[in-house]
């Protein structure tokens, strides 16, 4: 079982451009991600004091060690909230689930987290700082989603996660067949006809693409929130990003070779990994907030390093090598339009040897965008160019903070002060605006 990460892991190492200065050390172009003889390491010309007493046992608070084990539902039970499991079957054999904070008869919001990322995003920081909790101390219904490929939505009616063929998606899929049966699912459950719909990253591009192909959902959305909105990544900053766009024709054929069909599995490597790495009493936890700020933004102020056990017992949550694949092909392109299957495939797909851009002139909802200057994949002058796209933006909003990075938006320490309080005002106008009755 271990074979697998390990050539993976071997192959990214001889992929990346790497530098020894000590016994072992990882450097991703200019930017050294760890040194693991503790001398003083640079990141992103920021110099580090190590301490070279390392150690490495654990000493975990045992609660957050709880947390870091419990799976959404637990969690939204062990802090005394009304927790619910829902199943849902897409047309194409996918099973996935819902996580619920049960609110019965009071406006459903949906919630949609972002790439190898599951429900326990809204949740898992705590009930002072969870986006799902503050929802439903606000008075809403709320549902969390959960997308195909991920910890709690890895069924097929068909298929098994072990077989290839369960792993030939991408977030196209999720926009054309999860989204729209979760958004008919909840809508059946609570007699209501719309509702309220908040995506992070790529919970924002499944929306976007919903609107394209089935556009006659947009009637069955109140008011859409984006957070760290994705569409184009012509200016991204994410290094990891950048390299999937770079070399992603070669780094697809390798993981295809050795039959690797999902993107960072949870398995026993990635488990003792992150056990090691992300240990709240060892100077390694440094690794770990880093390797996150690598690929979103550097911002330690906002990220409470105590709860990164939790966030590691959570993600990654899992996602196919397709999908990170076609991220690349958008980055790469600088459109935001279908897999690139190659000129013959493309024909044979779309009768064009180029994938045809998504409609976004189809996504009619009320839209919000909400973004930040220091988030490397959701750069402001790609969420400007989204904006000029979308026909119905209502509300934009660049955060009060030069620091605030793309994970800031749902873990930051001073989210709700800096972001959900002004999203909540917004949620209000648009309940009291709207002229549609959304109950029955």
């Amino acid at each position: 079982m271990l074979l697998r990460p390990l050539l993976l892991f071997a192959v990214c190492l001889c992929l990346a451009p790497t530098e020894t200065q000590a016994d072992l050390s990882f450097i991703f172009g200019n930017i050294s991600l760890f040194n693991l003889n503790f001398k003083t390491p640079k990141l992103l010309g920021r110099s580090i004091t190590v301490n070279s007493n390392v150690k490495i046992d654990s000493d975990v608070d045992p609660n957050i060690q709880e947390d870091s084990h419990l799976s959404t539902y637990n969690l939204i039970k062990k802090y005394g909230y009304p927790a619910e499991n829902h199943s849902v079957t897409t047309d194409d054999g996918y099973i996935l689930t819902l996580h619920r904070i049960a609110r019965h008869g009071a406006t459903p919001v949906l919630l949609v987290h972002g790439l190898l990322d599951s429900s326990a995003t809204w949740v898992m920081m705590g009930p002072n700082k969870g986006l799902g909790y503050l929802l439903y101390e606000q008075g809403y219904d709320v549902w969390m989603a959960n997308v195909r490929g991920n910890t709690y939505s890895r069924k097929h009616v068909k298929y098994t996660h072990s077989q290839a063929k369960y792993w030939d998606f991408t977030f196209h899929e999720m926009g054309v067949y999860d989204i729209p049966k979760t958004i008919d699912y909840i809508l059946d459950t609570t007699s209501f006809k719309q509702l309220h719909y908040i995506g992070h990253s790529q919970g924002t591009v499944v929306f976007w693409i919903m609107g394209s192909e089935r556009p006659e959902y947009m009637d069955k959305i109140l008011f859409m929130q984006a957070l760290a909105p994705v569409a184009y990544l012509k200016h991204c900053k994410s290094p990891v990003v950048n390299f999937l766009a770079e070399f992603h024709t070669s780094v697809s054929f390798v993981l295809r070779l050795i039959g690797v069909h999902e993107f960072l599995p949870k398995n026993e490597f990635i488990v003792m990994f992150n056990q090691l790495i992300c240990d709240e009493t060892t100077i390694t936890k440094e690794i770990c907030s880093n390797v996150i700020f690598l690929t979103t933004g550097f911002d330690k102020l906002q990220l409470n390093e105590t709860m990164l056990p939790v966030v590691v017992g959570h993600a990654p949550a899992g996602a196919s090598t397709k999908q990170m694949q076609h991220f690349g092909q958008v980055r790469r392109s600088g459109e935001f339009r279908q897999f690139d299957y190659g000129w013959l495939r493309n024909h044979w797909r779309y009768n064009n040897i180029t994938p045809p851009a998504y409609k976004l002139e189809n996504v009619k909802a009320k839209v919000a965008l909400y973004y930040s200057q220091n988030d490397w994949l959701a750069q402001p002058a790609d969420v400007q160019s989204l904006r000029r796209r979308l026909p119905n933006v209502v509300h934009h909003y660049l955060v009060d903070y030069p620091e605030f990075n793309h994970l800031d938006f749902i873990w930051g320490v001073d989210a709700r002060e800096l972001l959900w309080d002004s999203m909540l005002k917004q949620m209000r106008a648009h309940e009291i605006d709207n002229n549609i009755d959304t109950t029955n």
